[in-house]
């Protein structure tokens, strides 16, 4: 009787082992930014983008050249200067050295919100190919391989040609 309580519990374990093995989910991997990439949208933003920067640059260029001009007539007129007008000379020099590094500041938070509003799109519709790949395959997790070191990967679990086959990318 012993044996065959011990036999039975062996099985009900054995079982319950199985269903969880089972119940574990399946890990797949895919590069994301290689996605992002390939999408014929993605040569449009860029192009986009480059344009802003573009006009920012040139605000930046020509504040630099102005301040460039300031410094250059304040050190070849300085001997000759009086103290006021040297007072005066060095703070429109002062004042448009942090106008320029204000702008440069801006520039950086708007060219940083302009590429973050022209990429969600592209992310948003990326992401959801992604999750119907992996929902079509059974995948409960999918890693970003350009961001986790993936030391060993089977080519099996890697989502990116079914991901980009979703989107219509060759």
């Amino acid at each position: 009787m012993k044996k065959l309580f011990k036999v039975a519990l062996v099985a009900v374990c054995m079982v319950f082992m199985g269903n969880f093995a089972k119940a574990q989910s399946k890990i797949g991997y895919i590069q994301f930014d290689v996605i992002i990439q390939a999408l014929p949208e993605f040569k449009t933003l860029q192009t986009q983008l480059t344009a802003y920067q573009k006009q920012w640059t040139d605000q930046l260029t020509s504040l630099n050249t102005l301040y460039q001009n300031k410094v250059n007539e304040y050190q070849s007129k300085q001997a000759t200067m009086t103290d006021a007008a040297k007072s005066t000379s060095q703070a429109e020099i002062t004042d448009l050295g942090k106008r320029f590094q204000e702008q440069q500041d801006q520039a950086r938070q708007q060219v940083e919100t302009k590429t973050n509003e022209l990429s969600k799109p592209l992310i948003d519709k990326v992401k959801a190919a992604i999750t119907d790949v992996a929902k079509e395959k059974g995948y409960g997790y999918v890693l970003n391989a350009t961001q986790t070191d993936l030391l060993v990967s089977p080519a099996a679990d890697d989502l990116g040609a079914a991901v980009k086959l979703k989107l219509g990318i060759k």
